[in-house]
């Protein structure tokens, strides 16, 4: 298969979610992403306005984190969160599905979740200091490592009725994180206009092609550059 670099590197969530992460440290991130041409920044939700005033002149994302990594906030908190980071400058939410409701099999719970962040987003930022925009991007996180295969279905069904842009398969800070597997369970349960993201452990050329190869539409990595680097080399 042939590839093209700059249409691989719209693929990228170029991430640092490190609890120590600076602004120095933002602005490199952002700085690689300019660079690159990666598709968005992924950062903690505190840091979306600094990111927001980097890369405010460009076509790069700033993707918030929301209850992250452990998704273990309210309903009502996560709303908080989501607008806050969406006023900041934020035009893509990462979120944590609650697990504990998951394991409850609470569904009831995760649907209505679901459905008020993604509502969230689809009303877009409004007006205000930032002006009007396109509606913000919506991904849930479901953080595979814990689950079971017929949860990770479940929660496929349910997003496939909500709606959200994106299903991802990890934060990249649990006890395992993206597998072609659950890729392609994900894919083959969800409804086609849902996109799948993978996210972590993703650190080499030849693992980033593979899911790429699995048919994921967004992948978020804090190793972008290297793998891009090694990967313009290749190509």
């Amino acid at each position: 298969m042939s590839y093209d670099l700059d249409a691989l590197a719209r693929l990228v969530d170029h991430t640092n979610l490190h609890a120590d992460a600076s602004n120095v440290d933002m602005q490199i991130l952002c700085n690689e992403a300019k660079t690159w041409h990666f598709a968005s920044v992924a950062v903690n939700q505190a840091q979306t306005g600094f990111c927001f005033e980097q890369l405010k002149d460009t076509d790069i994302h700033v993707d918030a984190a929301i209850s992250f990594p452990l998704g273990q906030t309210s309903i009502y908190a996560k709303i908080q969160e989501t607008r806050d980071a969406i006023e900041c400058g934020a035009d893509e939410i990462d979120y944590v599905v609650n697990l504990s409701e998951v394991k409850n099999g609470n569904w009831d719970y995760v649907r209505e979740e679901m459905e008020c962040i993604v509502s969230l987003c689809r009303e877009g930022r409004g007006g205000g200091m930032l002006g009007a925009n396109e509606p913000i991007v919506s991904k849930v996180i479901f953080e595979n490592c814990y689950l079971t295969d017929e949860e990770k279905i479940a929660l496929c069904r349910i997003a496939s009725e909500v709606r959200p842009d994106f299903i991802k398969t990890s934060t990249g800070f649990g006890s395992g994180g993206a597998t072609l597997a659950d890729v392609r369970l994900m894919r083959e349960n969800v409804a086609p206009e849902v996109k799948v993201k993978a996210a972590g452990g993703i650190r080499t050329p030849e693992q980033f092609l593979a899911f790429v190869d699995a048919g994921v539409d967004r992948i978020g990595c804090s190793a972008g550059v290297e793998i891009f680097e090694a990967l313009s080399k290749q190509l």
